[in-house]
């Protein structure tokens, strides 16, 4: 006997949009993230990458260099090691090819024309239209390459094939605040999207 529509729908309902570790992982690697943020700013306007270009102290984090770096690495192990759970948990379960793929360079265009003419739709928030996966892969790729030159930096002398990889130390320190630059872009962005659809803000809090 198929079930009624109505039970169909309820059932549905009751089904968590995302599960406790998509959740858990999301705010620890959201707090990780503004705190290496914050106090990376801190780090920059010790030693500059761009000359005459700084960030207001009042918005840093750390309050001088040391400190700073003490805040620095604390967040950066907490992203290092809950990135590793969520992305971990993410192929192990399928989500990952199962919320972001597939995707093409038509979809985005047609969501991107859809988003710019205020038509672009979030009723079914258990799927992520095309705009949504593109930038939530740029930002997991972000966070690698993050990473990835971070340690270049913090560890050139040991990790000497990586740093060349990035064009040096002083390439590094350029890849590593563009990759912030991007990271505080989609922050912003993101927030502003979730300001137009709220609904999605109380999804990641209790999973419906």
């Amino acid at each position: 006997m198929a079930a009624s529509p109505l039970k169909t729908a309820l059932s549905q309902s009751a089904k968590p949009i995302h599960p406790v570790w998509v959740r858990l992982c999301h705010w620890l690697n959201a707090l990780a993230a503004i705190l290496m943020v914050l106090s990376g700013w801190r780090i920059y306007d010790a030693s500059p990458v761009f000359k005459g270009f700084v960030i207001p102290p009042a918005i840093t984090l750390g309050g001088w260099l040391g400190g700073a770096l003490q805040w620095h690495f604390a967040a950066m192990w907490l992203l290092f090691f809950n990135g590793l759970i969520y992305l971990g948990l993410n192929l192990a379960t399928g989500r990952l090819f199962r919320k972001f793929f597939p995707l093409s360079p038509r979809a985005v265009w047609r969501d991107l024309r859809l988003a710019l003419i205020g038509k672009l739709h979030h009723d079914d928030l258990s799927h992520y239209n095309a705009l949504q996966k593109i930038a939530y892969l740029t930002v997991i790729i972000d966070l690698v390459v993050l990473v990835l030159s971070g340690l270049a930096i913090w560890k050139s002398v040991q990790f000497p094939l990586l740093r060349e990889l990035m064009g040096g130390y002083d390439n590094a320190r350029i890849v590593h605040f563009c990759a912030m630059a991007l990271l505080v872009g989609f922050f912003v962005v993101h927030v502003v999207m979730v300001a137009l659809v709220p609904r999605s803000l109380l999804t990641m809090i209790r999973g419906r």
